[in-house]
């Protein structure tokens, strides 16, 4: 059985990864395969224990080490329980969120040494990388605006205010251009629908196996 497919959405608050996950995950269905959706923090029972600790709370409940190795943590139980079991069963994985984020949020937005983020990414995913990565951009204001409308308890890094979210975007769109094989950014700032769209016609380019799935 062929492997599966390992897709990534990545990109600040409010962006609409969970939309366009779910949208992505509509057009595969009608392709032969599983189609597995998930996220991080969280995807599996012990990444969903940790998620409560690093997106709920005061902003300062840890500092910059301890989030990078809870979601270390996280992401080992999240690849060895849900996405590496899927991989081999042959279906598509698509997740909101993963090493990239580590390496945006804690690296570039709180201020790690790079070099000691992906020394931890590759201690944990021993090289493993998504198949293609979908970073949704936005500008910090209009993401943070779309995030505040959400509501809800899961609101701790949009709390960490507006320097640190222009860090953030920076970082995302620094990753883009230093991965350019495996990375693209879509400008977030249109209609969920025409997003949508153009997320479709990048998997059909990048995929030609999907050529009978028209956006």
């Amino acid at each position: 059985m062929a492997r599966g497919r390992f897709i990534t959405l990545e990109g600040g608050e409010g962006a609409g990864k969970s939309t366009q996950l779910r949208f992505l995950a509509e057009t595969l269905a009608s392709h032969p395969t599983e189609v597995v959706q998930t996220r991080e923090p969280g995807g599996s029972t012990g990444a969903e224990a940790i998620r409560g600790l690093l997106v709920e709370g005061a902003e300062d409940r840890w500092d910059p080490r301890a989030e990078a190795l809870l979601h270390a943590a996280a992401r080992r139980d999240h690849l060895m329980r849900t996405v590496f079991p899927a991989l081999e069963r042959g279906a598509w994985v698509l997740s909101d969120r993963f090493a990239d984020s580590t390496l945006a949020y804690q690296g570039y937005g709180h201020g790690l040494d790079l070099r000691d983020i992906k020394g931890l990414h590759h201690f944990v995913c021993d090289g493993f990388q998504p198949d293609l990565t979908l970073i949704l951009d936005l500008p910090v204001a209009a993401g943070l605006a779309r995030a505040a409308s959400r509501g809800g308890a899961e609101d701790r890094y949009e709390r960490m205010g507006l320097a640190f979210h222009e860090r953030l975007r920076e970082g995302f769109l620094a990753i883009a251009q230093d991965n350019p094989n495996r990375c693209v950014v879509l400008d977030a700032r249109g209609d969920a629908d025409s997003l949508r769209k153009r997320i479709e016609g990048v998997l059909i380019d990048r995929f030609p196996d999907l050529l009978a799935l028209q956006p």
